[in-house]
This record gives C-alpha cells, structure tokens and sequence, in this order.
C-alpha cells in the first residue's frame, strides 16, 4: 500500500512555462534515432560530483522523510520534483554567499533528481511495510549492518532490472508516466529563469520552516517553552459516555497530515473522513458495547477493524490492478525480448548510449545469488525459494512498471499481498518467509517501476540513461544507510507501530495477511470474519460503480482507498487529511492561479519540515537531550 495509492506530486497537473522539450511520439519510425539526433544533449555535464554529493544529501532527507511518513500513513510521497526544487534553491543559496561558482544546470539537476530518487524510494516497493510487520509478527529483526545490506542488495537490483524495461515503456512506447514529465517540466521552468517557479521554491521553504516550528513546539516538550502545543484536541462531544478523543476523533494539529490531505484528491478526502466516521463514531461504539472490543483505545480498536480495512483495500486494489489486464498482457508479451538476444543489435542507434542489455543479467548473476544468501541467512526462507523470487521479481517489474507508466500508480497494495499468498501456499506456516519473500519481490520489482520515473525525467530532457543509471546507484547506498538507523532509531519495539503515534496501516495489513495465512480465518473473531467479507464486498462494489457509474454520479462515490486507509489509521489523521483536501480543493475552485502556485510546494514544504523535526526531536530525545 505504501506506493499505490500515493499523495504525491504526480496526481497534480503542473504546467509551467516553457514545455518540455519536444520528444518523439510513440508513431515515429525510429523514435530512439529522432531521440539521439533531436533531444539528446551528452556533451553537457550532468553526474558530477557535486550532483552526486547533493543527491545522496537530498535523498538521504527524503529518504527520511519518507519513513516519517510511511509510518503515519501508510503512503510514500513522490520524490523527483521535491527533489529536484529543493536542489536548485540550494545551490541558489550556495551561489549567493559565493560557495558555488557555477550555476546548476537542468541536466546536473535531473542528476541530482536520478541520485535522489534511488535514496528516496528506499521506504517504498513494500520495505517499510514488510520490514514493520515483520517486527510485529516475531518480535525481532536481524541487526542494523545486515538490514542495510539486505535494502542496498535488493533496491539496487532493482536499478538491474529497470534496465530492459525502460527502453521498451519509455523509449518504444512512450508511456506518460506524469510525474516524470511533470518534473521535465518544472525543470525546464526553474532553469529557464520562469519567476513562477522560483516562487514555488520559496514557498516550499518557508513552508518548510513553519512545519519545523510547529512540530517542535508540538513535540519537544522542552522546560523553557512557555506553553507546548497540544498534540491534538478532542473534538467537542461524548460518545458511549467517552470524550471523542477517546475514540481517536480529535483535530491532530500536524501540519504534516493536512498537507498530505492536500496532495490527494478531494474524493479520498472525504471518502476518508466517512470512513472514520462510520468505524469511531458507529461501528467501533457498538463493539465495544456488546464487549467484542476490550476497550477503548486506538490499538484495540484497530485489533478488531483491521480486518475490514485491509480487505476494502486488497480486495479493489487487485479489481483495480485486473481492469489493467492490457497492460499486464503487454506486459507479458514484452516479457519475450528481455531475454532474447537484439539481431539488430549490431545496429543499436544508441548502443553507445543506453545501459548495455548484458547489465541486466550480469546484475543478477552478482547479486542475485547474495539476495538468495540472504533469505537463507536472515529470514530462514529455503533457497530454493529464494531462487523463485528473482524471476518473479522481474515479471513483477515489468507488470508494475507499466501500470506506473500509464497511471502514476505503483500498484503495491495489489502486488504485495499477490506475492503473500503464493508464499503463504507453498511455505505454510512461515511467518518470516510470507512477509520478506514479498518484500524481495516488490523491493526489486516495485522499486525499478519508481525509478522509471525519474529515467523518463531523462527521456524528456535530453540526459544520458547510463549517467542516471550510476546515480540511482549511489541513492540506493545513501537511502539502504540512512532509513535502518531512522527506523530503529523511531521504531525501538514493536509496541510503538500500530498506536496513534505511529499506526503503520501498511505494516499492519502485510502482517494481518501473514497471520490469517498461518493461523486461517477461523482464528478471528466471528464479527471480525463478518467484518472481512463485508470489506471485500464493499471494495469491489466501490470499483465496480467507479468503473460503471454515470458521469454525473462518480463525483459521489467513494474511493475505495480512502474509505478503506481510514478504517485502519487514527480517525484524527482522517480529520487531517480531509481539511487538506478542502482547502486544496476550495483554491483549486476559487483561485486555480494561486492553487497551482502553491498547494504542491507548501504541502511538500510541511510534510518535509514537520518529518525531518520528528526525526530530529526523537533523536534528541534519544539521546538524553530532551525529555521523553
């Protein structure tokens, strides 16, 4: 779930001025040899050293943010356009005070983008839900050096694999991939001295700082502040005899959360504050009062209602990921040339250019054989089913790729649970190998359908394919080296995920999958059970009416994802990310100039500020500087 259903940049249409350089269509004869004559632009420097050093800086942040994120709501935020605004108000400032003397140029840029983007998509492709729910599950996890091992291995195989599928998606067929284009084209504005984008990038950090301040005030709980922030206020009624808040619906006063609203749809606004609604304000209520839910608080709640969300939203995301049966066939028909020697290779255009087809196997061959190991040693998985989860990996690749090219979603929440099942069918019983066999799968397979993103970044804009390669390369060594010390360091026992602080949705459906798969559905609740095939009905019912509904009546039908996401978080996050949505949404309506200015850039700004100061203050607190 951490990918698929993603507030990030990519589901916000940004135009800016001028466009994206001319590409050749999907129709042109030879689009690769149009490409390399028109657009390609090899001699300009790009994966310098200072684009590196900055990437991995960027990333390890975003990286970091990320995680922040995943672990409050379940969604990994996009990474290429933060990335790529924050490196040029950087190297803006570094220019002014006389520490750069060069400017930034589009395609250094996009470099630091390539780098960052391998760092921060660390946290998605189901690592920070597998990771998590694996904790949940057994108590423990291996030790820091190998989980930094076992991320790097696996998301740079993941790098290995984008090989073949990019010049097939974005190369052949051109897909769209939005957020990619989107980040050419904010690029292309930021480098072209457009005063549009400058501004966002000012909004964004002073965005930045407010969310900074905010969570410091809210959090540090330090002696010389006059007066802390509260955390959250209840909101002004009783229900069963107990304050809102006591069942979770409270205003949260996290900027975080409202400018994540924001970055969503109106429809999973709303469908979310109806579906916390419905499960605090009815459902959880009526359990507690028939004594099928022990008491009332969040994790006791979410105990019982775990059941309903997950299968709302496993149940529509698969029926969702069906409607792409095209896709998926195209996906196995190309499945055919990636292994298959080019007859025509001798006459590769862009032979020169490209990452030569032999990477791609040469990568596996290495590392294939230490993820394997890996698996064995730290996850005790046969190796024989270690062995499985490579080809796998690969078919899950070029499938999510596709889907990520033609929707800007990675379909996380179908593909996880797909690869749970298969694990659950022919290793019954083993806790461990059901979560990390997905999380091998999707970390390879999910994490080269992110990084296409970025690659067709590079398609656009003229940038050389072997250059982005190296540097989603050293983001995967930044990001594997910075989230397992963040996470241990937010995440010092399982107790933690699952509570309001941090709900972990994600972890807590891969874990609630694996515990049904090992112990069956008769282990649950008989209300629980009622509960599951109610959701399943209800996810693909919603799909089905979004699907076939009139135009007139979609606007009213609720997203399956939301509704199904705010069954499983706080019903103050639900609260959050609605008023986000409103005020998005009311701008977009009323002022659409101003809403196109700023609700990405201050959202991004409030998500990043209010993350990194989580990140800073529990290190504080850590480390003795602070009260706990």
């Amino acid at each position: 779930m951490s990918q698929s259903v993603s507030p990030s940049p990519q589901q916000l249409k940004i135009s800016p001025e001028p466009p994206p350089p001319e590409a050749p269509s999907a129709g042109t004869q030879d689009p690769e040899r149009y490409w390399l004559e028109n657009v390609y632009k090899g001699a300009e420097n790009q994966l310098t050293v200072r684009a590196v050093v900055v990437g991995m800086a960027i990333g390890a942040v975003m990286c970091l943010s990320n995680l922040y994120v995943i672990l409050k709501t379940g969604w990994s935020l996009g990474v290429t356009i933060t990335a790529c605004v924050l490196s040029f108000a950087a190297f803006g400032a570094l220019r002014a005070v006389g520490l750069a003397k060069r400017e930034l140029t589009a395609l250094e840029n996009n470099a630091v983008g390539s780098v960052a983007s391998g760092a921060g998509y660390m946290t998605g492709g189901g690592n920070m839900a597998a990771v998590p729910a694996l904790l949940m599950l057994t108590g423990t996890l291996p030790s820091p050096g190998w989980l930094v091992a076992w991320f790097a291995v696996i998301s740079a195989m993941g790098v290995f694999a984008a090989i073949p599928i990019k010049r097939q998606l974005v190369n052949i067929e051109q897909l769209p991939f939005p957020t990619g284009t989107a980040t050419a084209e904010t690029l292309q504005a930021l480098h072209g001295n457009d005063e549009g984008s400058r501004g966002k990038a000012r909004y964004l950090g002073l965005a930045g700082l407010v969310g900074a301040v905010v969570a410091f005030w809210r959090d540090a709980k330090a002696s010389w502040l006059v007066w802390n922030l509260p955390s959250k206020l209840s909101l002004p009624f009783t229900i069963g005899g107990k304050p809102a808040g006591a069942w979770t619906l409270s205003l949260d006063l996290s900027l975080l959360l409202i400018g994540a609203g924001a970055l969503v749809s109106f429809k999973t606004g709303w469908s979310m504050l109806v579906g916390a609604i419905l499960t605090y304000g009815f459902l959880a209520p009526e359990m507690v009062s028939r004594g099928i839910i022990p008491e009332v608080t969040y994790k006791a709640i979410n105990g019982w209602a775990l059941w309903t969300g997950a299968s709302v939203l496993v149940s529509s995301g698969l029926l969702s990921f069906a409607f792409q049966w095209r896709s998926v066939a195209k996906s196995f028909k190309a499945l055919s040339g990636l292994f298959g020697k080019n007859s025509e290779e001798e006459k590769d255009v862009l032979a020169d250019v490209e990452c030569p087809p032999t990477w791609f196997p040469l990568g596996f061959l290495v590392l294939g054989p230490i993820v394997v190991g890996l698996m064995a040693w730290l996850f005790q998985i046969p190796w024989w089913a270690g062995v499985l989860a490579l080809p796998l990996s690969v078919v899950m690749g070029v499938i999510a790729a596709r889907v990520t090219g033609e929707t800007d979603t990675t379909p996380t929440k179908a593909l996880g649970p797909v690869t749970q099942l298969l694990y659950g069918a022919i290793l019954p019983g083993n806790l461990a190998a059901n979560v990390m066999s997905a999380n091998a799968t999707g970390g390879v397979g999910l994490h080269s359908a992110d990084l296409l993103t970025n690659l067709k970044t590079g398609w656009l804009l003229g940038a050389s394919p072997r250059k982005q390669f190296f540097g989603q390369l050293f983001g995967v060594l930044a990001g594997a080296a910075v989230v397992v010390p963040a996470f241990n360091l937010l995440v010092p026992s399982a107790e933690v995920l699952g509570t309001e602080e941090f709900p972990a949705p994600s972890s807590l459906v891969w874990a609630g999958v694996s515990k049904m798969l090992v112990n069956g559905v008769s282990s649950l609740h008989t209300s629980a059970r009622i509960g599951a095939v109610c959701g399943l009905a209800l996810g693909v019912a919603l799909v089905l009416l979004e699907r076939w509904a009139p135009k007139k009546a979609k606007p009213f039908i609720p997203s399956a994802s939301g509704l199904g996401l705010a069954i499983v978080i706080p019903g103050a996050s639900s609260i959050s990310f609605f008023i986000g949505a409103a005020i998005a949404e009311v701008l977009r309506r009323k002022k659409a100039k101003l809403a196109e200015a700023t609700v990405l850039p201050v959202s991004s700004g409030f998500i990043a500020g209010e993350s990194l100061m989580g990140i800073a203050v529990a290190m504080l607190k850590a480390f003795g500087f602070m009260p706990k």
